[in-house]
């Protein structure tokens, strides 16, 4: 998609860093030449991915730096740490992705409160703690940067059986608007993207049970999941030179899923061609 390493130079933290969707964005925006600060709770996750980042990188003639810190982002302590580390590391810090979360499917009269405050810490107080412990560095500097959140769709909707989700991420969506205009004048650009279905161990562990993921197919007019490499071009188009005039939006990554479920008459989609001559002839 892109044609020159327009992230070559820049220090990019990712939270969640080690797997899923964060994997895939730290192996492209490595592609583009950034250099990498990769954070989770789980070392062993962060060594394998931050080798792989590495030599993607080299690949494409570049010689990435990768850092990998473990840290709970729900300890504002620990990010402070990683942060400072980060820092001493690497001298600057250019991009944070905050990307790491936590859910399940559960109905909400089951939940019990830890496992609400489980969830709602790393989403939004973790989210929180990076975007305020990186932003202070970023103004610091004079230079500003640019933090990106993954939130999802039902930020606007709200979501049955994932309340603690739905709340932590409606949280995440209002930070990001309201610091747009807060920091804008720091030079500091904030933006998310709300993924649709995207496959990844962790959110079919807890998500989907056997034999939904063909319900699940039928809700998106696109008919297919999203392709990591879709999300991670769309996250390196919006932290880069290309979207400098970008701020405060919430970028949907669906294939439709969300307008097919919001139409009032989408559900006409299902109607077959003697369905609609019967409707026709009623006229």
């Amino acid at each position: 998609m892109f044609k020159e390493p327009f992230l070559k130079g820049e220090v990019v933290i990712i939270t969640g860093g080690g797997t899923g969707l964060g994997r895939s964005m730290g192996l492209r925006f490595a592609e583009l030449g950034a250099s990498l600060v990769l954070t989770s709770r789980k070392k062993e996750n962060l060594e394998k991915a931050g080798a792989e980042m590495k030599q993607r990188g080299a690949r494409f003639g570049h010689a990435p730096q990768v850092l990998t810190i473990p840290c709970d982002i729900r300890k504002p302590e620990e990010v402070e740490a990683m942060v400072e580390k980060t820092m001493k590391e690497m001298g600057r810090i250019d991009v944070l992705i905050n990307n790491a979360a936590g859910n399940f499917l559960c109905p909400t009269e089951m939940l019990s409160y830890n496992a609400f405050n489980a969830v709602v810490g790393i989403v939004l107080h973790g989210s929180f703690n990076c975007t305020l412990a990186a932003g202070r560095k970023m103004i610091e500097s004079g230079r500003g940067g640019r933090i990106l959140s993954i939130v999802t769709t039902y930020v606007w909707t709200g979501s049955a059986y994932v309340v603690p989700s739905a709340c932590g991420k409606a949280g995440v969506a209002a930070m990001t608007q309201s610091l747009a205009v807060e920091w804008a004048r720091y030079k500091i650009r904030l933006n998310a993207i709300a993924p649709g279905p995207f496959h990844t161990e962790g959110a079919w562990k807890n998500l989907v049970p056997p034999g939904v993921e063909e319900k699940m197919l039928q809700r998106i007019p696109l008919r297919r999941l999203g392709r990591h490499e879709e999300l991670a071009d769309l996250a390196a188009y919006l932290i880069s030179p290309y979207a400098a005039y970008i701020n405060g939006e919430i970028v949907t990554i669906d294939g439709g899923e969300w307008l097919q479920g919001a139409g009032q008459f989408n559900w006409a989609s299902q109607l077959t061609p003697e369905d609609w001559q019967a409707m026709t002839s009623r006229k």
